[in-house]
């Protein structure tokens, strides 16, 4: 076995030998009977799952789209609280799936974690319509404060169900394929490009159509349409409980990755034995026949092995010897290596989330210093965002109906879906690349057209020309979303999918942090001496092109970066 071979994670499948009519992943049908292959999973489980998925998208968007405007016109908040008070809303949102993952991979399962939070959400969405609707719930100032209690009370039960069903609906989802089935596979890689399709159908529907109701017809009616969808979606959900595959959840992961630091840590003096077989790996027979996986041991990460060695009978220990915080399973060891594993294809995500924070920010304050009429109709800068997400929804299609069997065709590849997991990855980060180079070309253009006319006025340059950069990175989302989906969930252990696909919100999340934090340090060191700065107030005095350069960079960077790191395993993909 080489270097390379050694560092691989190797795992291996035992399955019940009840023929090919059922599932050989170990998943069991709502009776906890082996699943039959022609009765349960597959797309018609899935329907139903991205149907739930959908009605939470849409609730998620119609609230994170317009509730500064919420804040600030019903709640008279200021500007300040009211960006604070949306950035905490936000963050919990991103936070909160986390606990909904420990729950599904530890206690409930994913199918259980989704009926316990739905109702909590729809309990969220229905007290945020009854305050937008009530005369009671006014903003006067004898029900202000009132008011603003159940406003609030509304939004964070919301935020606590969308923690619920975030890390689950996906990996429910990708639970109706079976893994051993190369027929079944192909499908799953389909799923998480239909995934993203209904991701953006939601945000679509939600930033246009919903947003327009609530300013034009009143917030209640806004809130009220997926509010009644997701109370549709329940029982339909519940209802097609049969035909659903189900995963049995396992131990705690966190618990379980504790363990392996700690008695890592406790054993540290020792010797690794040469022969890694001495290693502690009981009988995996019980575990087999619930269809459990077992990692062979690798190379990488030597120091945590040492949470697997086994103590001799005359130690001092001997009483704890056989206690999980002193001895550790290989396969429990393994596990925490493929998370470090996952890691630098973490980070590239918070950095690819860095970047994509332009298209919402400086690329739309681009847009304001252009000219945005177009005949005599004024195009609104931040309403060309929409072209990305319409972008997504014509290229998931295209991408499965052509590139998906053309990548096959040419790779050879019957099984997952055409481009390899790091091809799509990859793929998605030079896009991002190229958008900022475009942004960075298309703003020296602006100003070369500024020149020293008026140095206040808007270029006379249309604003359709940043409509290129809002398609390139709707393509780059097309090829990462996909990807990284698809990885959190395959290149997970098994007892945490959950956990794993709940990595992509604080993804989200910390790269929304490191680009503000970018800017912020940008802004402290253009603007030293008294200098404009690269973004001033006004763009003209600037050099946002720069800035658009800087960020092309760090993104070529991380590009080489992840290509560096997923080469290194690259048969584990």
């Amino acid at each position: 076995m080489d270097g390379a071979d050694e560092d691989m994670p190797l795992l291996h499948l035992h399955s019940q030998d009840v023929g090919s009519e059922y599932t050989r992943d170990g998943s069991v049908d709502i009776n906890k009977q082996p699943a039959l292959k022609h009765r349960t999973g597959n797309w018609s489980a899935c329907f139903l799952i991205l149907g739930v998925d959908f009605c939470e998208n849409m609730a998620y968007y119609v609230i994170a789209r317009n509730l500064v405007t919420f804040l600030t016109t019903v709640l008279h908040e200021s500007k300040i609280d009211a960006a604070r008070n949306v950035s905490a809303w936000v963050g919990a949102c991103f936070l909160t799936p986390v606990v909904g993952a420990f729950l599904a991979d530890t206690y409930w399962g994913r199918y259980w974690t989704i009926v316990v939070f739905l109702p909590v959400y729809i309990t969220g969405m229905l007290i945020l319509t009854v305050s937008a609707s009530l005369p009671m719930f006014s903003a006067s100032s004898e029900h202000g404060n009132a008011h603003r209690s159940v406003v609030y009370l509304g939004l964070y039960l919301a935020a606590l169900g969308s923690g619920g069903m975030k890390p689950c609906t996906s990996s429910f989802g990708a639970d109706q394929f079976d893994a051993t089935d190369p027929g079944e596979l192909a499908k799953k890689a389909s799923f998480f490009s239909w995934s993203l399709f209904m991701l953006n159908a939601s945000s679509l529907l939600s930033s246009t159509v919903l947003v327009w109701l609530q300013d034009n017809v009143g917030w209640g009616v806004g809130c009220a349409i997926p509010t009644v969808l997701m109370i549709i979606s329940f029982p339909v959900f519940v209802a097609g409980s049969r035909v659903y595959r189900f995963r049995k959840p396992g131990c705690s992961p966190l618990k379980s990755l504790c363990q392996v630091l700690v008695a890592a840590v406790r054993k540290c003096h020792l010797e690794l034995p040469e022969n890694t077989s001495h290693l502690y790996e009981p009988s995996t027979s019980s575990s087999a026949a619930e269809g459990n996986h077992e990692i062979q041991h690798t190379n990488q990460f030597r120091f945590l092995d040492k949470a697997a060695i086994v103590l001799p009978p005359s130690d001092k220990t001997s009483t704890e010897a056989m206690s999980s915080w002193w001895l550790c399973r290989v396969t429990q060891v393994e596990e925490l290596k493929m998370l470090l594993r996952m890691l630098p294809t973490w980070a590239s995500y918070v950095i690819f989330n860095a970047v994509s924070g332009q298209m919402s920010s400086t690329y739309i304050e681009q847009g304001m210093a252009m000219d945005n009429l177009v005949g005599s109709f004024a195009i609104p800068p931040a309403s060309l965002t929409v072209v990305a997400v319409v972008s997504v929804l014509v290229l998931v299609p295209i991408y499965e109906a052509m590139a998906v069997p053309l990548a096959k065709h040419l790779a050879g590849r019957e099984d997952g879906g055409g481009l390899s997991q790091p091809q799509r990855i990859g793929i998605g980060l030079a896009l991002s690349t190229a958008t900022m180079a475009y942004a960075a070309s298309l703003e020296m253009k602006r100003l070369a057209i500024v020149g020293d006319d008026d140095a206040a006025a808007p270029a006379a340059m249309s604003i359709l020309w940043q409509t290129p950069g809002y398609f390139l990175h709707g393509v780059a989302e097309v090829f990462t979303g996909i990807g990284m989906s698809e990885f959190f969930y395959d290149q997970a252990p098994d007892g945490m999918k959950s956990l794993c696909s709940a990595l992509r919100q604080p993804a989200s999340a910390a790269g929304a942090y490191l680009n503000a934090c970018i800017v912020g340090v940008v802004s402290v060191a253009t603007t030293s001496g008294g200098a404009a700065g690269w973004i001033p107030d006004n763009l003209n005095e600037g050099h946002l092109d720069y800035f658009f350069w800087m960020m092309a960079a760090l993104s070529l960077i991380n590009l080489v970066m992840f290509v560096s790191s997923s080469t290194r395993y690259t048969r584990r993909w």
